[in-house]
């Protein structure tokens, strides 16, 4: 799975596993969050706040969509903190995903 910087074109593509294709979702920061990009087809966008967050936390809290109430963590995987450093690294927030 290749992970395009959509507003850094000059970067070569982040590496991620197949699996990442079903990983991103808990990553991705709400289309209706302020600041939010229109996001064309396998995009998304992350706040450099929150990736920040999670890499100090080394964990990602999700909420479940059939219980609002209550949330789980999940801890970040060594690709994971890798990817979202070099998110960082490269002050990227909207990505693209294609394998």
């Amino acid at each position: 799975m290749r992970v395009f910087a959509v507003t850094r074109p000059d970067l070569p593509p982040y590496l991620m596993p197949d699996r990442f294709r079903l990983d991103v979702a808990y990553f991705m920061t709400p289309g209706d969050h302020a600041g939010a990009p229109t996001l064309g087809p396998n995009e998304y966008w992350v706040r450099e706040q929150d990736a920040r967050q999670w890499l100090e936390n080394l964990a990602v809290s999700v909420v479940s969509p059939l219980d609002a109430q209550h949330a789980a963590e999940f801890e970040l995987t060594e690709e994971q903190e890798a990817w979202l450093q070099w998110m960082l690294d490269n002050h990227i927030e909207h990505i693209r995903v294609a394998p």
